[in-house]
């Protein structure tokens, strides 16, 4: 909803909006939020969405730890993000959460389309609302071949439904492609 001069609500507000920040696997988009959230001269809080159940995905969780410096808060969340996000959130503060698409999995596997909804819901309503600065990763799954299973056709539905939102109430979006941005929207880096 736009207002006066085309500026939004949170915008009148003065409070900062969002920064999506897209891209396929390993293309970087972690890393240029890490660095975002490190320039911002901000409190930072890593606010991780994975469950590592298996090894693999403990070593991918490794290795962003290894990444990180020490002194990020770290806030593990599987499913309740807008709580999370409503509770951490403050003026001098950078929440980064990585990644929005796990996020989603992890509700899709509830098999509870209810919960899905009410947590969407509850994020798109919390995310303009914010102080500080909020950067959202998320895997860009929409530009392969249509899944041929159900549940993986209604994942990258349900991301892309998402993302289109996000989009919508962030300020700016990036696009990683090989480790480099790609502003889709909003001021150049």
């Amino acid at each position: 909803m736009h207002l006066s001069h085309g500026r939004t609500p949170h915008e009148l507000r003065g409070l900062p909006m969002p920064e999506l920040i897209l891209g396929g696997a390993r293309s970087g988009k972690s890393r240029m939020a890490e660095k975002l959230a490190a320039e911002s001269g901000l409190k930072v809080i890593y606010v991780a969405t994975s469950q590592p159940l298996d090894g693999e995905m403990s070593a991918r969780v490794a290795h962003h730890r290894a990444r990180r410096p020490e002194h990020w808060g770290l806030v593990e969340e599987p499913l309740e993000l807008a709580r999370v996000l409503r509770e951490s959130a403050a003026a001098d503060t950078c929440l980064l959460v990585d990644c929005l698409t796990l996020w989603l999995t992890n509700l899709l596997m509830l098999d509870d389309p209810a919960r899905l909804d009410a947590e969407r819901e509850a994020l798109l309503g919390c995310i303009a609302e914010l102080p500080g600065r909020v950067l959202l990763v998320s895997n860009e799954t929409g530009l392969g071949v249509v899944p041929l299973g159900e549940l993986t056709r209604r994942y990258v539905d349900e991301a892309g439904w998402l993302h289109q939102a996000l989009a919508e109430r962030s300020e700016r979006v990036i696009f990683t492609v090989a480790g480099l941005p790609m502003i889709l929207k909003g001021e150049p880096l």
